[in-house]
C-alpha cells in the first residue's frame, strides 16, 4: 500500500508527503523500490541495467553518468559496472537492485527482505551499502526483515503478527518494555549467597538453576556480584534484554513458517539529512 501496488481498504497514509491513494503517482516519482526476488536483466551490463532504469524515471540525461557512478560507489561495485549481472553473485546483485533503487534520488527506498537468503558476510556488506546510503544520501530506509540483529539498525520498530502491529517504537523502548538487565548465578551455597546478595542491596531472586539478581548494566554488575555473593560462584550468567525477547513478549512464539512465509518486522531508519 505504501508503494502504491495494493489500495488500501481503509485508513489514510502519506508518503513523502503524498496521499497513496490520491497522489499515487506523486508517491511512485519519490519512493525507490527493491523486491524480495531479483529483477536485474541478468543478460545486461550493470551499467546497461541503470541506464534503462535512468530512461524509465525520466532522469534528466546530462545527470545520468553521474548518477550511475554514484550509485555503484555507494554500493562498492564501480569496478564490475562493465561486467554482465550474470556474472554476479546472489549478494553483488541484491547490492545492484539497491543501487538502481537509489539511481533517481528517492527520498523514501523501500526494502523487501534485502538479505534474505544470503551470506553472514554479504548480509554484513549490505547492511554497510544501507548505512551509507542513510548517512551520505539522506534517504529514509523502510525495510521488512526476519533478522532481529537487523533491526537493531532502525530508529524505529513495528512487529507484525496476522497482518496488525502489535508493538511499535525504537528499540532501546521496545527491549525496556522486556525487562531489565540480568545476572545468573549457581554457587556453593545459593541460601547464604541469597542472604549475602540482599544485604548488598541487589535485588535478586531464587531461580531453578540458582539465584538471578536484576541490575541497570548486566557488564558491570559481573564482577560486584560475584565478589557479593561471599561464597564460591560456579557458573555466571548475564543477560541483556535482545528484540528475540521483545519478539517472544508480545507474540509468544518465535518467529515462524506460516503458509510459507515467516512474520515479518518492519523497521524503518530515518536518514541523517532531512529537509
Amino acid at each position: 500500500m505504501l508503494c502504491t501496488l495494493a489500495s488500501p481498504t481503509s485508513g489514510h497514509a502519506t508518503v513523502a508527503g503524498f496521499d497513496v491513494a490520491t497522489r499515487a503517482k506523486s508517491v511512485r516519482r519519490h519512493i525507490g523500490l527493491v523486491f524480495q526476488e531479483q529483477t536485474l536483466d541478468d543478460q545486461l551490463t550493470a551499467e546497461e541495467n541503470l541506464r534503462f532504469h535512468a530512461v524509465l524515471y525520466g532522469v534528466p540525461h546530462a545527470q545520468v553518468e553521474a548518477r550511475i557512478s554514484r550509485v555503484l560507489e555507494l554500493v562498492a561495485l564501480s569496478d564490475r559496472r562493465k561486467d554482465l549481472v550474470s556474472t554476479y553473485s546472489g549478494g553483488m546483485a541484491r547490492r545492484l537492485e539497491i543501487a538502481r533503487g537509489m539511481l533517481h534520488t528517492p527520498k523514501v527506498l523501500f526494502l523487501d527482505e534485502p538479505t534474505v537468503g544470503l551470506d553472514p558476510q554479504t548480509r554484513a556488506l549490505i547492511w554497510e551499502d544501507i548505512q551509507r546510503l542513510r548517512e551520505e544520501e539522506g534517504v529514509t530506509i523502510f525495510l521488512t526483515t526476519h533478522y532481529m540483529d537487523e533491526a537493531e539498525y532502525a530508529e524505529r520498530i513495528a512487529i507484525i503478527d496476522h497482518g496488525a502491529i502489535i508493538a511499535l517504537d525504537n528499540p532501546d523502548v521496545l527491549k525496556a518494555q522486556v525487562g531489565t538487565d540480568t545476572v545468573a548465578i549457581e554457587t556453593a551455597d545459593d541460601e547464604a549467597a541469597l542472604a549475602s546478595l540482599k544485604r548488598a542491596g541487589y535485588k535478586v531472586e531464587r531461580t531453578e538453576g540458582g539465584l538471578t539478581a536484576f541490575v541497570v548494566d548486566e557488564e558491570a554488575a559481573v564482577g560486584p556480584i560475584v565478589a557479593a555473593a561471599g561464597v564460591p560462584v560456579r557458573t555466571v550468567r548475564a543477560h541483556r534484554p535482545t528484540l528475540d525477547d521483545v519478539f517472544l513478549h508480545f507474540t509468544g512464539r518465535e518467529i515462524r513458517e506460516q503458509h510459507g512465509e515467516a512474520v515479518p518486522m518492519m523497521a524503518r531508519a530515518r536518514g541523517a539529512r532531512r529537509s
